[in-house]
């Protein structure tokens, strides 16, 4: 049996990542199938597995950098790691509360993970949250954090008697959340963020004692066959359909038979909501993000704007998506935008579900640029930020969001090779016939999508498309960060590295003359067309000058380039 923590330590915390993230995944349904508030969805529970999914993936980061290492990480480093996962994860309403909630936590266990933290930290959470969101509501997530904190607080030196007390404070709240909310009492359950952090508390609970909480219900259940919905050792809630009454019976003293009256997602007052849900992450100053707060309170509801230290995560409802982001280029720099577009369909609010296509590319990309010119040619981007690589969890929603049958999908990294695989898999479960071509760059993702034909049978443009990308050499220049041992030398911190396939080929002191000699020694075993990607701070000429470079001594070869924005690599070169 491994040895229990005596604090929240960087294992513990990795520890609780990992059990957070299973419990989620075992429940990510059933908090789907009652997501009523504020907009009946059904997406809360994948929401909050995506953006754990994210925070897990951050803090395991952390500890690959540290492999090499005898110590753990420090714990600092693990809750600023998952904290910041989970804001650049975030997915919708719930997920951005949650990573406030992270982020409120991971404030105060960098001083110290032992019990007196730990209450200070469930306190400094449900503060943090609830001024994230523009006008907190009870009966949500945000009063089931509020009384897990209330319930933590005490003297008690013991880790364990905090976190046990902190989550049978939540699983109290959550009970009583349809008596509190009105859209559930008519529903007839309970809140389902509230239940994805009871889930999540009930994983730090079984960190910290090596046992999982009790799962089941307390009161008896209705009839078997309403599929019953059991929140973690708290209530039994049937799924509700149309007016249909739900059968069980709640702590909170919710009726047995309580009837669904009229639109489940409607706001309090009864009005209809905002046609769409925009997020984005934003990089601003903390002044500019005060008056963004009111311009967006302004055009819709649901705001929650979580972060700090210049990067944000903005989420709102409205019925002008495009005003809500130009309030953030007004702000800052956003990126990352996601659009969702809710129908007002027989009284209730669902996501637009067009026929499937029969066929569709998902690519992952390394900057705006490149994202533009993939989109153009009918593929759907995953933008992968230096340092922020996508979860599978994001690649899974590109692949919902293609709304297609059959999937070809372009991890454009070797690295990404297994989180790509994991959201095939993903895809392939819910009925999606995916493709994984394993490219190892962006240029060898521009080749096969440039062979792409949708007409013709699925396996003969798989294998098309891979015969593209594999015919296709790929190299990179880099900066080195430090002195370091390579295949071409020993490099100085601020030398150009000139990689090819994956390996150091040159080392050299300004981009041009590298650039020069990694085309030199690719076309050196022949091609017929180069790949320039240039980065968003090189200038044209350097491009003019590597076409004329490659005219002069190739005569033969075609050149193209393409301006990649804001990517991790000054250039990108592919040579096919």
């Amino acid at each position: 049996m491994p040895q229990l923590p005596d604090d929240l330590d960087a294992v513990a915390v990795r520890t609780w990542c990992s059990l957070a993230l299973e419990a989620l995944g075992r429940e990510r349904a059933e908090i789907d199938a009652i997501n009523v508030y504020p907009i009946a969805d059904g997406d809360t529970g994948t929401n909050l597995y995506l953006t754990f999914e994210s925070a897990a993936a951050a803090v395991e980061a952390v500890f690959a950098a540290h492999e090499t290492g005898t110590t753990a990480p420090a714990t600092a480093d693990a809750v600023r790691a998952m904290a910041h996962g989970a804001l650049i994860g975030a997915r919708g309403n719930s997920g951005t509360i949650l990573a406030q909630l992270l982020r409120g936590m991971a404030g105060v266990l960098a001083d110290g993970g032992d019990a007196a933290h730990l209450r200070l930290a469930f306190t400094s959470a449900a503060d943090a949250a609830r001024q994230a969101v523009a006008h907190p509501v009870e009966g949500t997530v945000l009063t089931v954090a509020a009384e897990a904190a209330e319930a933590a607080r005490g003297e008690d030196p013991d880790l364990r008697t905090v976190v046990t007390a902190a989550y049978e404070g939540a699983r109290a709240a959550l009970v009583r959340t349809p008596e509190q909310l009105a859209v559930l009492g008519r529903a007839g359950v309970v809140d389902a963020g509230g239940r994805g952090l009871v889930a999540v508390l009930g994983a730090l609970v079984e960190t910290v004692t090596g046992q999982a909480p009790a799962r089941g219900p307390r009161t008896a259940s209705g009839n078997a066959a309403k599929a019953p919905v059991t929140v973690d050792g708290g209530s039994v809630v049937g799924l509700p359909v149309g007016g249909t009454p739900v059968e069980g019976v709640t702590e909170g003293g919710l009726p047995a038979s309580a009837p669904v009256e009229g639109p489940l997602d409607c706001p309090e007052d009864g009005s209809a909501g905002p046609a769409f849900e925009v997020i984005y992450l934003l990089e601003a100053r903390d002044e500019q993000v005060a008056r963004l707060r009111t311009r967006l309170d302004a055009l819709g509801d649901s705001l929650v704007v979580v972060g700090g230290d210049g990067l944000w995560h903005v989420h709102v409802h409205v019925d002008d998506a495009g005003a809500a982001v130009e309030a953030g280029v007004e702000a800052g720099r956003p990126y990352r935008i996601r659009i969702t577009h809710f129908a007002t369909e027989s009284g209730h609010d669902v996501r637009v579900q067009a026929e499937p296509a029969q066929r569709a590319v998902v690519v992952v990309v390394p900057g705006d640029g490149l994202a533009g010119l993939c989109t153009e040619a009918g593929a759907t981007t995953v933008i992968a930020r230096p340092g922020e690589p996508p979860a599978s969890g994001e690649l899974v929603d590109a692949i919902r969001r293609a709304h297609a049958r059959e999937v070809v999908l372009l991890p454009n990294d070797a690295a990404l090779r297994h989180t790509a695989a994991a959201a095939a898999e993903q895809a392939r479960t819910e009925g999606v016939r995916v493709a994984l071509v394993p490219t190892r760059a962006a240029v060898q993702g521009i080749a096969a999508l440039a062979v792409h034909e949708p007409d013709r049978g699925f396996d003969e443009d798989v294998v098309a498309m891979t015969a593209a990308a594999g015919a296709t050499r790929y190299a990179e220049l880099a900066v080195a960060e430090r002195q370091s041992w390579t295949m071409a030398g020993i490099c100085q911190a601020g030398d150009i590295l000139g990689l090819i396939d994956g390996d150091v080929a040159v080392i050299g002191s300004d981009v041009p003359h590298t650039a020069r000699t990694v085309l030199d020694r690719m076309l050196a075993a022949g091609g017929e067309l180069v790949t320039l990607v240039l980065g968003e701070d090189v200038p044209d000429a350097l491009a003019d000058a590597l076409e004329e470079h490659v005219r002069e001594g190739h005569l033969a070869v075609d050149t193209v380039v393409y301006r990649g924005g804001h990517q991790r690599a000054p250039l990108l070169i592919g040579v096919e």
